[in-house]
């Protein structure tokens, strides 16, 4: 069994000390895990999505491959980024990744946006807090798409968002993601969707 560790910062940290929350985390988990997703796009907790911002990212990634390269096994740093940046950002994302030789990169993270929700979604549509599941579907698939071309596919970009069916997980391997994450869809149907959709991939 491969055993990820999702890592990111406490609420009460500031965001200028935030890499000591990283390298915390990261110490911690290394005996434990396979390889690292360093979070920082979780719209729940408030001013981490800051943190996307290049230089940002560059002192907290650089930070945690100093402590890899440290250690007697090694393991891939892969990052997880919203789906609400812009493709400038986007692109900031894409220059480092390449810059820096990092492992992979997630697509995408919750999102904050309300786009397409019914008006009998009522409460939902007017929380702040991540929205995923089907709503997240064709933007996730964007972003990766965009990820890969700007990567020019030198960095593995694993698919996140809005994963049910063996349909849906097609589309994003035929986007070029090489590997896809199930949560909401997880949650709503249990283990059994990992047979289902892995059954559907190969009829």
């Amino acid at each position: 069994m491969i055993i990820g560790g999702n890592i990111g910062k406490n609420k009460i940290t500031p965001n200028e000390e935030a890499w000591k929350d990283y390298e915390i985390c990261f110490n911690a988990l290394h005996a434990y895990v396979d390889y690292f997703v360093v979070n920082v796009s979780s719209p729940n907790t408030p001013g981490l999505r800051e943190l996307q911002e290049k230089e940002s990212l560059r002192k907290i990634l650089v930070h945690l491959q100093q402590l890899n390269a440290g250690k007697a096994v090694q393991r891939p740093i892969l990052l997880k980024i919203a789906p609400d940046l812009t493709n400038e950002q986007l692109d900031d994302v894409a220059a480092l990744a390449l810059e820096i030789k990092l492992d992979g990169l997630v697509a995408t993270n919750t999102t904050i946006g309300r786009e397409g929700l019914s008006e009998e979604s009522g409460v939902v549509s007017r929380e702040t807090g991540g929205l995923s599941g089907k709503p997240l579907q064709k933007r996730s698939t964007e972003v990766l798409k965009y990820l890969i071309t700007r990567t020019n596919g030198e960095i593995p970009v694993i698919a996140s968002g809005g994963i049910f069916t063996g349909i849906d997980a097609k589309e994003k391997l035929k986007a070029g993601s090489p590997l896809v994450q199930v949560w909401t869809g997880f949650i709503y149907e249990g283990p059994a969707i990992v047979k289902k959709i892995t059954r559907s991939l190969l009829s």
